[in-house]
């Protein structure tokens, strides 16, 4: 069988040893250290704002707390992008809130604006203004900022900015993770750059950031002994482990070089196949290409096409599962147009890893073309 190639696995650039070691050898392997400082440090130099920032062990666990700290709890409703991982939503539930799912729009894929207008309208007719909004960056792609945040902004309702896979994206030159009330970014195995498991909160004030990382760390009072008037959580993220997301950090550019190549090698061999279309960048969005991503004509193409790599044994998926689908939110209420159902049963992630070598790409270019020219 031919070598597995995988959507997208994790690269390291051989700096994280160096960090990693540094751990073992001054015995900082808790969740606290100089690695776990120098990462959210070099975070918050990165996304270049006056931002603040918590290293955490998962972008879930950023949302959680993002909710905790916007006060939500049982009863509340938040408003989420369907179109999207089972991560944005869940946290919700966590809170004993209700999630309430709007659809997308066609040219980003994320939230449309008029859906989540309508959203807010009926669900304050009915008697319960959203405590907050979910809004993703999907794919790498930013929504429309301006338009998702004048409609909050209208109704005075904090967002919460998913950036799980957008780290690296910008919006008319100011970087994805800064534009919420509080932000979250995710180091997931198969993110832009991975700390094998992690996350971050990114919070406009200190006073924010400080509580979250008390609450992700069990919330334990200032005594010498254990006490404990919160509820808190083991949320906060290992030196061991941010000594591999220092590391990353250097190389974080050219992942995302890396991967805006290959989708332009995609899109200059297929653009002109008919029945394959490319999510395009509108205007003052920069998309880090975290997946690459087609459209096909039909559900059948896609899946024809995407058993023709699995043959090959090549990974490709199909594009989220919009939430509004899925079995576990059956009941929640829901806003929809129709386009995260459009491209859910269309469209086609690729292997988009920065890892991958021309001969890796050449066999996925001809899996498509031996594909295309028997159809």
């Amino acid at each position: 069988m031919k070598p597995k190639i995988w959507m997208s696995s994790p690269h390291m650039s051989g700096n994280e040893q160096s960090f990693v070691n540094e751990a073992f050898d001054t015995n900082w392997v808790a969740p606290l250290g100089p690695n776990v400082n120098g990462f959210e440090t070099d975070l918050q130099s990165y996304l270049n704002e006056d931002r603040h920032v918590a290293a955490l062990a998962s972008g879930t666990s950023a949302l959680h707390l993002s909710l905790i700290l916007l006060d939500v709890s049982y009863g509340d409703e938040v408003i989420c992008q369907s179109k999207t991982f089972s991560a944005s939503a869940n946290p919700i539930v966590y809170q004993g809130a209700t999630p309430i799912f709007v659809d997308s729009e066609k040219e980003t894929w994320n939230m449309c604006p008029v859906q989540l207008e309508i959203a807010i309208k009926d669900r304050i007719a009915k008697g319960k203004k959203p405590k907050a909004i979910i809004s993703v960056h999907l794919y790498g792609m930013p929504y429309k900022v301006d338009e998702i945040h004048k409609v909050a902004k209208s109704f005075d309702i904090p967002i919460i900015e998913d950036s799980a896979e957008s780290l690296g994206s910008h919006y008319k030159g100011q970087n994805c993770g800064t534009f919420g009330d509080l932000s979250i970014l995710s180091f997931n195995g198969n993110k832009i750059i991975t700390t094998s498991g992690g996350g971050a909160l990114v919070t406009r004030t200190k006073s924010h950031k400080d509580k979250a990382v008390f609450l992700a760390t069990q919330a334990r009072d200032n005594a010498p002994h254990y006490q404990h008037s919160h509820i808190g959580y083991n949320y906060r993220m290992s030196n061991i482990v941010a000594g591999i997301g220092r590391g990353q950090m250097t190389i974080l550019d050219s992942h995302v070089a890396n991967r805006r190549a290959n989708h332009e090698l995609y899109k200059s061999h297929f653009e002109a196949v008919k029945g394959v279309e490319f999510l395009k960048e509108p205007d003052g969005h920069f998309s880090n290409r975290w997946l690459s991503c087609i459209m096909l004509d039909s559900m059948k193409t896609r899946e024809e096409l995407r058993f023709a790599f699995e043959k090959e044994n090549i990974e490709s998926r199909p594009l989220w599962k919009p939430m509004h689908q899925q079995p576990i939110f059956k009941d929640a209420p829901s806003y929809l147009n129709g386009v995260s159902d459009e491209l859910f049963e269309r469209g086609l992630c690729l292997p988009s890893g920065s890892n991958l070598t021309k001969d890796e790409l050449d066999r996925v270019i001809s899996v498509i073309n031996m594909y295309f020219a028997v159809c």
